[in-house]
């Protein structure tokens, strides 16, 4: 796991380590049941107080992207998780509204971005 603190940045150190790791576990980066490094071991590496680390992995499990086990550390927590599935569908939601935008801009009609996904899934597929 690599996170990157970056000082002249207006978000709070944990909303970075949070940002970053939740980045890492949606695109697979982090695999599920993968062990994060420990709060004293992250804190230790980033130079910052574990309190810091504890706030951000407390929210990443909050958020259903890891889990503690008791003596054993934090998680990545499944794929199947349904928070972590509803983040996926969220980009997948965003990125489709990019992609309606672009089409307006190039004056493409519904059928035909309809059209051209349906091309790139078959493509996809083959």
């Amino acid at each position: 796991m690599e996170v990157i603190i970056l000082n002249r940045s207006d978000a709070p150190i944990y909303e970075q380590i949070k940002e970053q790791v939740k980045a890492q576990i949606l695109s697979g980066e982090l695999e599920e049941n993968e062990m994060l490094p420990s709060l004293r071991q992250l804190a230790r590496d980033l130079k910052i107080r574990v309190l810091t680390t504890t706030r951000a992995y407390n929210e990443l499990e909050q958020e259903g992207f890891i889990t503690s086990r008791q003596g054993k550390g934090f998680f990545v927590m499944s794929s199947s998780s349904s928070l972590i599935r509803e983040q996926l569908i969220k980009e997948v939601e965003s990125n489709l509204n990019h992609a309606i935008q672009a089409a307006d801009k190039a004056s493409m009609s519904a059928e035909e971005l309809i059209g051209l996904l349906r091309l790139l899934l078959e493509v996809k597929n083959d």
